[in-house]
């Protein structure tokens, strides 16, 4: 195993991960982990997967995220985590699929329409 390559998505935040052996290093976008998520909920959500394989500090990894929010890339990454994890052993997809880490959450916002508002809101109805 030298370098795994996997992709994850959370609504418009596209994740490529490239997982290799290492000492747990965690590298977003050039940048330590810590500092690009300065939240502890955003950090714990990249550890999650490795919290539940019990891999913690045995994979380095190298994440390029684009697009969307701070969250909706955090989950990204997850989901990209998951994958590789799974790539490496397939004794892991039980753990990640029963806390739902291995499906890809396809909730997007909905288009606005033509003749409306917002995508579900309309202009005042005036009778008369």
């Amino acid at each position: 195993m030298s370098v795994v390559n996997t992709l994850g998505r959370r609504k418009t935040a596209v994740a490529r991960i490239y997982l290799s052996k290492g000492t747990g290093k965690v590298t977003i976008n050039k940048r330590e982990a810590n500092s690009y998520f300065k939240t502890p909920v955003l950090l714990e959500k990249l550890n999650q997967p490795f919290q539940l394989t019990e891999t913690v500090g045995q994979y380095d990894v190298v994440a390029n995220v684009d697009g969307g929010g701070v969250n909706g890339q955090a989950e990204a990454i997850r989901l990209g985590i998951s994958r590789a994890l799974v790539e490496i052993s397939a004794d892991n997809k039980p753990l990640l699929k029963a806390e739902g880490l291995m499906t890809r959450d396809s909730r997007m916002v909905e288009r606005k329409k033509p003749g409306q508002k917002k995508a579900r809101k309309k202009f005042q109805f005036s009778k008369r």
